[in-house]
This record gives C-alpha cells, sequence and structure tokens, in this order.
C-alpha cells in the first residue's frame, strides 16, 4: 500500500509535466501565426552532364572539328542586393563581354529568373563561376520576402544551353570535311552530321549516353558529394583521326587556287592516295566553304565532287581499257596496226585523231593517245565482255570509301554496246564514272593489279585515348601483276614521249595519263570541256596514285588535260617530294 507522501509526489509530477506540455503546444501555435514560413526552398536537384559528339582530326595531330559547349546564364534580379547592383552589373559585363545596357534590359521588369543569354562559350561560363563565387563573398546576392516566404540566396545560374560545332581551320579539307545541323529536342542543343566526314562518320562521332549527378546542392548550384548523392558518368562519341595531313592539304589548296586564277575553272580537284594501302592522302577542292558560314552561293560546294559526281572520262580511260584487253590476250604489244593517217569512219560517225598517225603498235597508240587505234583494239572484245570488265574494275559500284552518298557513275547499255557506241566507250565517252572510281582503278596499275577500297579514317579513339582501326575489305584481283607491270611501263613513256610530257619530273619513278572530254549539256557535246591527268608516283618505299581533274576551264587559256591538268600533276609530285612523302632517286628516271 502507496503512502499518501508518495501519492501527492507522483500527482505533482504529472501535472507539472502536463502543464509544460500544454506551454509548449501553446507557444508553438502562436508562434506559428506572428511568425513567416520560414523553410527554404528544397535544395535537392538532379543535373545532367550531356554526352558531346566526338572531334575530327587531321592525321598530323590538328584539330579539324571539334563540339563546343554552349552555356545558359540566368540571375533572379530580385537576389541582387539593390545597393550593389551597378557592381552587379559592371563585373558581369566585364566576365561576360554583353554589354551593359544588353543586360540592363534583360532584367527591366523581369519578375523572377530571367535568361541574359544562351551562348556563352565554356571559358567565359567558367569566368562568370569564379565571379560568381567572388560576388557571394562580398554579399552580392541576398535573400529576399515576397508573399510572406522568404527565399533563399541565389547566386548566377549556369547551365549547359546545348553544343556548336567548332571548325578552326575555316575552310581548309571543304567539302570533304563536310558541316552539321542542329538537332532540336526537349532539353539543349546537339548537332547531326549533314555531309563529308561529319555524315560519313556520324554514327562513330554522335554523342552515346548522357551521364547525370543528383543530390542536395550549395549556392553555387553545385551538388554537395556525400553518400546522398549519386553520379552516373556520361559516353561521349568518339574521334576520328583522317588519313590527311593538315599541313599538305593546306599546301595542295594553296596550289589550285593558284593554277585556278590562269584556268578559271569551274572547279579543279586533286586526289592523292597510297596505291598500296588505299589511304586518301588528300583530297582537295578549289570549290570550298566555310561551313560555319553556309551562303546560298556556297550550295553548288557542298557536295564532294570526288565522289559524289560522275562524269564522262575521255582518255583517262584508255589506260584501263588497254589493261582489259591485255588481261584477256587480245592484244599483240608488237602487232602494227592502220590508223588511216587520223581519219575513220564508223557508220555514220567519222572519227579524227588529235595526233594523226599512219600506223603504231599497242603501245604507241595509247602513247599517242589515238581514238582510231583503241577503237580498232576492242573489236575483238565482245559487248558482254567489255561490261563485264569494266564492272570488275569497279565502275557502276561504289568504292566502298568511308564518306556518304557516294555516285555510282553510269554503265554503257549492253544493248547499244556495239558500233559507234562501244567505239566511243573505248575512249571514254557514252559512260560516266567518278573520280574516285578512276583514282581508284589507276592504283592497280602501281600495286600489282590490286583494287583496294579508299579510306579517309586512320583510326577510331575514345576520349580515354584507346585506339580503334576500321575494318576494311581485302583488296580483290582485277589484273595480274604482268599486266600492271606492262601499264605502267607504257605511262612512264606517256610522260616521257607522249601526251603527259608537261607532267614529267624525273626525280622519282612515275607516268600517267592525259584525257579531255567534252561535257555533254542539254542533249548534246558543247566546246566546254573536263581535263584530266590520272597517274603515279613512287620512291623505293611508297607509291602514291594521283588524279587531278580540271572542270569546265576558260578554253581560252587551254582546254586539253595537257595544258591544264598535267602541269598541275607535276607540281603535286614536286610537292610530294619536297614535304618528305618521296624521295628522290639515286638513278632518275631519264626520258
Amino acid at each position: 500500500m502507496q503512502e499518501p507522501s508518495d501519492i501527492k509526489t507522483k500527482y505533482i509530477f504529472f501535472t507539472l509535466v502536463g502543464f509544460f506540455a500544454i506551454s509548449v503546444a501553446f507557444i508553438c501555435i502562436m508562434l506559428s501565426r506572428i511568425t513567416p514560413d520560414k523553410r527554404p526552398i528544397n535544395l535537392k536537384t538532379t543535373k545532367i552532364d550531356y554526352a558531346t559528339r566526338g572531334d575530327i582530326y587531321s592525321n598530323d595531330g590538328f584539330s579539324m572539328a571539334t563540339s563546343e559547349k554552349l552555356y545558359k546564364v540566368s540571375i533572379n534580379p530580385k537576389n541582387i542586393s539593390p545597393d550593389k547592383f551597378e557592381l552587379f552589373i559592371n563585373l558581369f559585363s566585364i566576365y561576360s563581354d554583353i554589354p551593359k545596357q544588353t543586360i540592363l534590359e534583360k532584367l527591366k521588369n523581369a519578375k523572377g529568373y530571367t535568361t541574359i543569354s544562351y551562348n556563352i562559350p565554356t571559358l567565359k561560363a567558367t569566368s562568370l563561376k569564379l565571379l560568381n563565387s567572388k560576388l557571394n563573398q562580398y554579399n552580392v546576392f541576398q535573400e529576399y520576402e515576397e508573399n510572406g516566404k522568404v527565399y533563399q540566396k541565389m547566386g548566377i545560374s549556369i547551365q549547359l544551353s546545348g553544343y556548336s560545332r567548332k571548325y578552326p581551320y575555316g575552310d581548309t579539307m571543304e567539302p570533304l570535311l563536310g558541316y552539321t545541323q542542329k538537332l532540336e529536342n526537349q532539353k539543349i542543343t546537339k548537332v547531326i552530321g549533314v555531309k563529308g566526314s561529319e555524315k560519313g562518320a556520324d554514327d562513330y562521332l554522335k554523342s552515346k549516353k548522357d551521364g547525370y549527378s543528383s543530390g542536395y546542392r550549395d549556392i553555387g548550384f553545385t551538388i554537395i558529394a556525400n553518400n546522398y548523392s549519386t553520379q552516373v558518368s556520361k559516353v561521349d562519341g568518339l574521334n576520328i583521326t583522317l588519313t590527311i595531313p593538315l599541313r599538305l592539304q593546306k599546301k595542295l589548296e594553296e596550289l589550285i587556287d593558284t593554277q585556278n586564277k590562269r584556268l578559271q575553272a569551274k572547279e579543279i580537284l586533286v586526289g592523292i592516295m597510297d596505291s598500296q594501302s588505299g589511304k586518301i592522302l588528300s583530297i582537295a577542292s578549289s570549290q570550298r566553304f566555310d561551313p560555319k558560314n553556309i551562303k546560298k552561293s556556297d550550295y553548288p560546294s557542298l557536295n564532294i565532287s570526288a565522289t559524289e559526281t560522275s562524269f564522262e572520262a575521255g582518255s583517262i580511260i584508255k589506260p584501263i581499257i588497254y589493261a582489259i584487253l591485255l588481261q584477256k590476250q587480245l592484244i599483240n604489244p608488237t602487232q602494227v596496226i592502220d590508223l588511216n593517217n587520223g581519219i575513220y569512219k564508223i557508220g555514220r560517225h567519222t572519227i579524227r585523231d588529235d595526233h594523226p598517225l599512219k600506223s603504231a603498235t599497242p603501245p604507241q597508240i595509247l602513247i599517242k593517245s589515238s581514238n582510231i587505234g583503241m577503237i580498232k583494239l576492242t573489236q575483238e572484245l565482245g559487248s558482254q565482255d567489255f561490261l563485264d570488265a569494266l564492272k570488275a574494275y569497279g565502275f557502276g559500284s561504289p568504292t566502298g570509301i568511308d564518306l556518304p552518298q557516294e555516285a555510282l557513275g553510269v554503265l554503257p547499255d549492253i544493248a547499244k554496246l556495239k558500233g559507234s557506241y562501244k567505239a566511243s566507250v573505248s575512249y571514254g565517252y557514252g559512260f560516266r564514272a567518278t573520280f574516285m572510281q578512276l583514282l581508284r582503278a589507276y592504283a592497280s596499275f602501281s600495286n600489282g593489279g590490286l583494287l583496294i577500297t579508299p579510306k579517309t579514317i586512320d583510326y577510331l579513339s575514345s576520349p580515354e585515348g584507346e585506339r580503334y582501326k576500321i575494318k576494311t575489305p581485302p583488296p580483290t584481283r582485277v589484273i595480274s601483276k604482268s599486266t600492271a607491270f606492262e601499264v605502267q611501263k607504257i605511262l612512264q613513256d606517256i610522260t616521257t614521249q607522249g601526251t603527259g610530257k608537261k607532267a614529267y619530273v624525273s626525280e622519282v619513278k612515275m607516268g600517267g595519263k592525259t584525257g579531255t572530254a567534252r561535257i555533254f549539256i542539254d542533249g548534246k557535246y558543247t566546246q566546254r570541256y573536263n581535263s584530266s591527268f590520272f597517274g603515279f608516283a613512287s620512291d623505293e618505299r611508297k607509291s602514291y596514285t594521283i588524279g587531278i581533274v580540271v572542270f569546265d576551264p576558260n578554253v581560252n587559256e587551254g582546254y586539253y588535260g595537257s595544258q591544264t591538268a598535267a602541269p598541275i600533276f607535276k607540281e603535286v609530285v614536286e610537292l610530294l617530294i619536297k614535304e618528305k612523302y618521296l624521295k628522290t632517286s639515286k638513278s632518275p628516271q631519264t626520258p
């Protein structure tokens, strides 16, 4: 049984506890009525780390195309202390290069967060982040109260708004590099390849996976790394390194620009390819454009003529036809063929040679570029065999080069491949080929008879530096080594005895063939021409296949391949020697 004193003590204790609880509740209720809600806004956030497009590098390590981050910069003017507003405007203008008046107009009558710019580049964004930290230290930013609610002190918001493509060397290597266009999505602006390498390698270059981080942030909008934060890494696009060195490309572009001041051609096109590997050392065009500032006048220059344009090749095709005939044993190199003194009638058409001959052997026919001779050499070649041989040489099919939108050319119509039509095909009319198909075909004369796959990408690399090679199809044999050697010897003789003398360089082993073809417009052949020179130059280590096409030059300045393309070929070979891609021979080639 409890004592009365114990009961009294417990009564007093519980009475006091109850009174204290009621008092605390009363105080809380009263404070909630007289004190505004000062609960801070939720500081937990998620930031997306957007993956970037890969870069494009020249073979000698220069950045040709890169992704530049652009940032959106915002501020709530109510967070700026009124007595330090002018200081903020002055410093923000200095750090951002945005005029003070522009900033003032953006913030005028702003009701909350206001974006001042969407296009702040990375370096300026970094500077503005530093400024944000400094301004915070000097209490430029403040809390503010509105409608009974206190809003936390916040600074400058700097967030990624998108990506822009940057081309540090302007029009250099265009149109091969290509260009991009904006790809709008719900969050930020990215780009997609439209032409050239940007398009052809888009699957490699494009960003793979965005990352993100989430957690609580500080006043500078930086997520605090702790046990409550989460981070997932982004996966950027792969970088590509081209087979083309910038230094050589620039010099070639300067060379053809100089030549075109004289020739006034629609376009001069130069291509250099390693005859063994298919690596493109250069594709240089006089028709270039600035990929960051494409104008309507640039539209004709956007396509890569080397792969997207086909044309009638003219006499450039003759060594290829000759190789086909030699391979099929339809030529006796010592046979003397009557050339009718340079005038020959076939059907209703009369064929005239530019360099009339009474007669010649098959090699001499090629050296002197006789159309009549080619007609007679192909008489024993059946129509189907003729067409099949052109197909085997890659005509009418893509070369497989790693560039987009490759044209196929136009093969001869088998139903018409006889008589005068077959005759015209034998000297390069009546069907169309691309520059790259011809370059690939000519490489067979200096690599032992192989048809190789051209390529402009040397390797891929990850942002971490790991390198990857792109697998290309193995070469296929199109003619025998002996046939290739015989044609190569004739190409050498053309530059010492025939139409290619202006291309001759004695310091290295070289050879080639001129070509001149009238341009077919509106159903008829005109007095306008495409002139060309294709051939090779080699030393003991390397062999390069070189193609030159001068599209539609001013006829008053010359239009034959020997007048226009051959001298450019000579300069290109001399440049390869000067830049040490070729070594001069101790026993130079002699005429």
